[in-house]
């Protein structure tokens, strides 16, 4: 029997990120030492305060089906949070989500339609791009390799980019892949755009919580943003929750009404006993994020010097927990020749929309990282 499958599945390839992370795993089984600079996640076990709240839940019963938007206690420590982040939304505007990828999922399905166009900053994650095709969008790309990539005030790309046509526009700040933070005055430069071609903006604010030494700003603060920003955030990256799966964005009315539509018929809700583990982390674990941010801040400092060490310059990042490695123009075969020669994973650029590059994740302990930047030099990749 031979199936037909719909546009929108074929049109999509796999995550990059996780084909690089499956062979890396591969060959692991196989008994090679792999050191993985691929994956997106914290290296720090979820803090106990918060598997504790998770396993005194269950035995509290709260087992069944929770509300659909959420539990109203987290939607209620949502809202607080981000009101102490400057935006103004309340419970009501708030749909927690079974991590922050279905939130964003929700949103580009509820908003882009067949042929709508869609900006992206480039390097972007690599789900954005998908997910915008799977819901039959087209993408204005833009390259914010030659900055630094940094989002540079009034800058002419972007300005091109946008227009009366654009749909949507998505900002990701602190960035992945790069750690980019973008300055006030860039989210202004968005901000003016926004408003004049009437451009809906969603703020992937994910890595929010994890900075080093500057303080990002929720676009959705801005003087006429209020209406037209929808902000995603999450528990996977800042409380080291990835297995947990617990999101949730927040924007205006008429948006959470009708992207509750899609997520009442297709997650229903998420999990009972990980929203009420999602009120302690939002509550109680402050001083466990702070250390892990004050490690990652280590470990990026030690990866920027070990690299200069081998003359090789890095932007370095402001948050998150990676870095973009200039690398071979053909960054896929880069990729796969420091896996198979050197035993290092890393992601190709490619795979962001910014060829010549890999991302590698400090996630992983200084001694790993030594071995790995040691490994890609022996085996002339640096």
């Amino acid at each position: 029997m031979t199936m037909d499958f719909t546009d929108r599945v074929t049109r999509v390839e796999p995550s990059a990120t996780l084909a690089i992370s499956a062979l890396s795993k591969e060959l692991t089984a196989d008994g090679i030492d792999v050191i993985d600079l691929s994956v997106g996640e914290p290296d720090f076990p979820t803090p106990e305060n918060i598997s504790q709240a998770a396993k005194d839940a269950m035995d509290a019963g709260h087992t069944g089906y929770a509300s659909a938007k959420g539990v109203p206690e987290l939607q209620e420590a949502v809202a607080e949070k981000l009101q102490a982040d400057g935006l103004e939304h309340g419970p009501e505007n708030v749909i927690v989500t079974p991590g922050a990828k279905q939130a964003l999922y929700e949103i580009v399905h509820s908003l882009v339609q067949e042929g709508d166009e869609v900006v992206l900053l480039d390097p972007a994650w690599v789900s954005y791009e998908a997910m915008v095709k799977m819901a039959g969008g087209s993408l204005s790309r833009v390259d914010l390799s030659p900055y630094d990539f940094q989002l540079e005030p009034g800058l002419d790309d972007l300005a091109e980019a946008v227009s009366d046509e654009t749909e949507l526009l998505i900002v990701n700040s602190p960035s992945n892949p790069t750690g980019a933070v973008y300055t006030d005055a860039a989210l202004e430069g968005v901000r003016d755009l926004a408003v004049e071609h009437d451009v809906t903006v969603i703020s992937d604010e994910i890595y929010k919580e994890i900075t080093y030494g500057v303080e990002p700003t929720s676009l959705g603060t801005f003087e006429g943003m209020a209406d037209r920003t929808i902000t995603v955030n999450g528990f996977s990256k800042a409380y080291s929750m990835t297995g947990w799966r617990l999101g949730y964005f927040a924007g205006p009315e008429d948006l959470i009404e009708q992207a509750g539509k899609l997520h009442s018929h297709s997650v229903s809700s998420a999990v009972n006993f990980v929203q009420h583990a999602g009120i302690e982390a939002l509550e109680n674990t402050d001083d466990a994020v702070e250390e892990m941010v004050e490690a990652f801040e280590q470990r990026r400092d030690l990866v920027v010097d070990l690299l200069a060490e081998e003359g090789v310059d890095v932007a370095v990042p402001e948050g998150a927990f990676y870095m973009m490695l200039p690398v071979d123009e053909d960054d896929q075969a880069w990729c796969e020749g420091a896996l198979e020669d050197a035993h290092v994973a890393a992601v190709p650029g490619s795979a962001f929309g910014t060829p010549g590059y890999a991302r590698i994740s400090y996630a992983a302990s200084e001694e790993r990282l030594r071995e790995g930047i040691e490994r890609l030099a022996e085996e002339g990749y640096l």
